[in-house]
């Protein structure tokens, strides 16, 4: 095998400036973070903008997703090679163009493209802003109060994006939501510029290319299948094909990486048990905010006739719940450990999910209200624990390659409950929206009970 060694590290960073590189990567990971969920409430004002229905719209957040998911561990392999903070402002840059570029799209082929190539920079931001954070903080301590405070910056970057969405869209129209991310890159490249320090891994890793390929195709057909399975029939003959095709994929991937010296992914880390439950619960997560999110966009502006800002508007107490909850969480996290916290989030979660298992076009507007609160809280009471589950224990030179596998997880669950909500609605009229969305907030709230158990595997502090 062969590696090359590098320089010894640099002094240790002043407390200042350790925390000041965390503010830095934190911002640009609510960017990204924001940008996962502000397409959301935009979403019927794209379709009728580019005259698509629900199924085109719901490529132009899987894009994103499926793109970034399927990039995310070979970006912080690359990371690790050619310099983290190098790598951080290339995604920044590739970000900021593809912005641009889904802001002036004059059609749905343009923007899935450009919302594709935003994924790539989006890849290469959230691993590395994490290692670079775990790279700054050599304190145990220190790094696993960071590690909950860049968890809860995600986490409400998420919740937030709805809002900020409806209010772009309703000032100046859905291209809005992309011109937002310009400034914000620019002004995140020069803080990286003044403040992040150069670091790389102690040693270079191989970049396993055969498995890349493997998992960006075992994710874009598990996700294809489900995007696409309501309109070409689940037992077709292209269906089946699908099935078959990523069970062999699958297959492979795993068959490759088991022999191969420096694997894309450390199949190993899933002989954890509290690895693979964080895991699965970022999944879940994940699933269970975007189902809201999608199903909440579709009801309210098109069963009930709101206007984005309106419909943005009502998800503030999402977003009020997890602005509230997710610092609690980190020094929930930093004081017991994730077992309570993640107790915590997954009984609100699973409660907000039934509070709407019986929507209808008339239910009352406080019920709605209440299960946003509800699922905001849980979703804010979520990210912390479950990062420190998956890194917790582990050191700096797995903590980057386990903290990428959480955050492919996390993406995947966005790629998943933005197709699944999309699968139960497509088709549906305003009138049946209400009724053929049910489903989806039982699947919230079996999402809710999963941290349940997630909370028992979680290692004690």
């Amino acid at each position: 095998m062969l590696t090359t060694s590098l320089p010894a590290p640099p002094a240790p960073l002043s407390p200042r400036r350790r925390w000041t590189v965390l503010a830095v990567c934190a911002l640009s990971m609510f960017l990204v973070g924001v940008d996962a969920t502000i397409v959301n409430v935009g979403l019927p004002e794209i379709g009728r903008g580019l005259d698509v229905g629900t199924r085109g719209l719901e490529w132009v957040v899987d894009a994103y997703t499926v793109v970034m998911a399927g990039l995310l561990i070979v970006a912080g392999a690359l990371a690790d090679r050619l310099g983290r903070r190098r790598v951080f402002r290339y995604g920044l840059l590739v970000f900021g163009l593809a912005s641009l570029a889904c802001a002036l799209a004059p059609s749905l082929g343009v923007l899935v493209a450009a919302r594709a190539v935003q994924g790539i920079g989006a890849s290469m931001l959230s691993p590395v802003a994490l290692a670079i954070v775990v790279n700054a903080m050599p304190d145990p301590r220190e790094r696993a109060r960071a590690i909950g405070v860049w968890a809860s910056v995600f986490g409400l970057s998420m919740a937030a994006g709805p809002v900020t969405g409806g209010a772009l869209i309703g000032a100046f129209g859905w291209r809005a939501v992309f011109w937002f991310n310009v400034p914000v890159v620019l002004l995140a490249l020069l803080l990286v510029a003044l403040f992040v320090p150069e670091s790389r891994g102690q040693r270079a890793r191989r970049l396993d290319l055969p498995g890349q390929v493997l998992l960006t195709a075992v994710l874009g057909l598990t996700v294809g299948l489900l995007i696409e399975g309501p309109h070409i029939g689940w037992t077709s003959p292209t269906a089946l094909a699908g099935y078959v095709l990523t069970a062999a994929a699958a297959a492979a991937f795993v068959r490759v990486e088991l022999r191969r010296d420096e694997p894309l992914m450390d199949l190993g880390l899933f002989r954890r048990p509290p690895f693979v439950t964080a895991v699965l619960g970022a999944t879940a997560v994940f699933v269970a905010l975007n189902v809201t999110l999608l199903l909440s966009t579709l009801y309210l502006q098109q069963a009930r006739g709101w206007t984005p800002l309106a419909s943005g508007a009502a998800t503030l107490p999402m977003a009020l719940g997890a602005t509230l909850c997710a610092p609690w969480s980190g020094v929930l996290v930093g004081r017991v450990g994730p077992r309570r916290p993640l107790l915590l989030a997954g009984g609100f979660t699973a409660a907000g999910g039934l509070c709407l298992a019986r929507l209808d076009g008339h239910t009352d507007l406080w019920l709605l209200l209440v299960a946003f609160l509800l699922i905001g809280i849980g979703f804010g009471f979520a990210n912390a624990p479950l990062t420190n589950a998956a890194v917790g224990g582990l050191p700096p030179s797995r903590a980057g390659v386990a903290g990428a596998i959480t955050s492919t997880s996390r993406q995947v669950g966005v790629a998943v409950g933005i197709a699944v909500a999309g699968g139960l609605v497509a088709g549906a009229d305003p009138a049946g929206l209400a009724a053929a969305s049910r489903p989806g907030w039982l699947i919230v709230s079996a999402c809710g009970l999963f941290l349940l158990v997630a909370a028992r595997t979680a290692p004690r502090p």
